[in-house]
């Protein structure tokens, strides 16, 4: 009988959206695969996984690099694990007025944000398909809906990640395939956060940044949806957040 897993790629601090979800998944019962460009930080999430009694395995992955993507789902297979959960959790940022914005920086940030999650998408739809069954999340932003200067290159890229959520909810949710798009809308309170803009978290306090803990309990629940009333796409804020 094969066992449930959960991959996650774009795990990055231990205090932030990716290793949150891996925690919480593992917690959950399921065989736990994280992947990110960064084996130090991979590991440091692993042990705290495995402190916990859960089982995780890391695996080293670019996913602008499609070969990187192809290969992180078939040692998922290879060891006989069925994806149950698959999160596509990559979200790079770089601000940029539009002139200053150079074609590498416009590139990379497409490739980060939206290319990788179509390479990301098709190996956990193939994975899936097997089975019949299956959730897979794209993780967007505020920039989803809304492109805002300095960060209209970003926006572009994550346009362009809704979309193709959308698309493949239209055309694989009939096969069992649940696509959700998660919009995040607002801070999370992490440390990527606290790094870059401290100020800023600081100012808005508490309850005003979104709860890493919260954000994953939401995303289980999508998961445990019944089939006559899927979820495809949901914003998250904090009840403060205007909007």
């Amino acid at each position: 009988m094969e066992k449930c897993s959960a991959v996650i790629i774009g795990v990055g601090p231990e205090a932030g959206l990716g290793a949150t979800l891996a925690k919480y998944f593992a917690k959950k019962g399921l065989h736990v695969y994280i992947a990110g460009r960064h084996e130090e930080r991979l590991e440091w999430v692993a042990n705290g996984i495995r402190k916990s009694g859960c089982v995780v395995t890391t695996i080293v992955a670019d996913a602008t690099v499609e070969y990187d993507v192809i290969h992180l789902f078939k040692i998922v297979q290879q060891s006989g694990h069925r994806v149950d959960i698959a999160v596509y959790n990559v979200d790079s940022n770089i601000p940029s007025p539009i002139l200053e914005t150079s074609t590498d920086a416009f590139t990379t940030l497409w490739k980060q944000n939206c290319l990788g999650a179509l390479f990301f998408g098709k190996e956990a739809i193939n994975a899936m398909k097997k089975a019949g069954t299956g959730t897979l999340f794209f993780t967007g932003a505020t920039a989803s809906l809304r492109a805002k200067p300095p960060f209209t290159a970003f926006a572009s890229a994550k346009f362009g990640l809704r979309a193709l959520a959308q698309g493949m909810a239209r055309e694989f949710s009939p096969q069992g395939i649940h696509v959700v798009h998660t919009i995040i809308d607002g801070v999370i309170d992490g440390e990527r956060a606290k790094k870059q803009f401290p100020d800023y978290v600081q100012a808005k306090g508490t309850d005003g940044l979104l709860a890493l803990n919260a954000i994953a309990e939401t995303y289980w629940a999508i998961h445990q949806q019944h089939p006559s009333a899927w979820t495809h796409e949901l914003d998250l804020r904090p009840f403060k957040e205007p909007f």
